[in-house]
């Protein structure tokens, strides 16, 4: 595509959660301290929300990768479990091997004998979920009774909820009232600012490979963030599409007016909303197809 254009050694803003791309702006990097001392002080329950497309599961990647030693993790992407499917999936995550018809009472007890292990080692065990706005109520419950085990002095499994802001309908029902009572740390995602929309896109096409002028004007930019809002995936598809709009015409730089065009062929952007739909000498063909084949190499990756 534009990668031999712009001098680019791979695409700059994939969607895929890479953990290479991540930018600790600032509420990302609010949020990792957050977790690293709420874990570090053996907290129980801990929750981070954001909305769609603020980097919540890339936070959580990125928290995975930086633990220490110290840390025994378990990770749970697809929370939509039973709970005897969720005592499985966190079973299998520890480590532990079993039959697939050992009763609950059993395997609770397994579960309970490893987590006396690792504390006894000096570990810490560490189960996040991500996308937890969509457990079950009675898995969520079903999680709470996880973390009563404990020893008289340490709580033998921390957790880490990632959802988005329905997570907090959720926890406020009564009938979970006891599982929102133990959450003792929590933070909230904010949108990239106008700075950090500039400092962001700047990394990525670091990270990427670029060197030299900056690709995207300072109208780009600032176009970027009205469209878009500072929703970091937002950023990331526009700007893509505006990149191949600009190479499309055989330019160096991203414009405006790119920007602009590409926001109005994004969806959940404010220009698809205001603005008519017009590619100019690219065509929205070539454009859509590019953007199609973008999706597909990222899904293969």
């Amino acid at each position: 595509m534009y990668l031999e254009h712009f001098h680019l050694d791979k695409a700059p803003f994939t969607l895929t959660p890479d953990t290479g791309f991540f930018y600790a702006h600032a509420s990302q990097r609010e949020a990792l301290n957050v977790l690293r001392v709420a874990l570090g002080s053996g907290e129980g329950f801990i929750k981070v929300t954001g909305e769609v497309g603020t980097g919540k599961t890339l936070l959580c990647r990125q928290l995975l990768n930086t633990l220490g030693e110290d840390f025994v993790t378990a990770y749970i992407p697809n929370p939509q479990l039973t709970p005897a499917a969720l005592r499985m999936a966190f079973a299998e995550e520890l480590g532990l091997s079993f039959p697939r018809n050992l009763g609950q009472h059993r395997l609770t007890k397994l579960i309970n004998e490893r987590l006396v292990e690792l504390n006894g080692a000096g570990k810490r065990a560490v189960l996040l979920i991500d996308e937890a706005q969509a457990m079950p109520e009675d898995s969520l419950e079903a999680l709470r009774l996880l973390t009563n085990l404990e020893t008289e002095r340490d709580k033998l499994l921390l957790v880490v909820l990632f959802g988005q802001p329905e997570l907090d309908r959720r926890l406020a029902q009564a009938s979970i009232r006891q599982l929102k009572q133990r959450i003792v740390f929590s933070y909230r995602l904010r949108p990239l600012d106008r700075p950090a929309v500039a400092q962001y896109v700047a990394h990525r096409l670091r990270v990427a490979g670029h060197q030299g002028p900056p690709l995207f004007t300072p109208r780009a930019l600032r176009r970027l963030h009205g469209a878009t809002g500072g929703v970091p995936r937002l950023v990331n598809v526009v700007s893509h599409k505006a990149l191949m709009l600009a190479y499309g015409r055989g330019e160096r730089r991203v414009a405006a007016r790119h920007v602009q065009r590409a926001a109005a062929d994004t969806e959940s952007t404010c220009a698809a909303r205001l603005v008519p739909l017009w590619y100019g000498t690219l065509g929205a063909v070539t454009t859509l197809a590019g953007v199609g084949m973008y999706y597909v190499w990222s899904l293969a990756r």
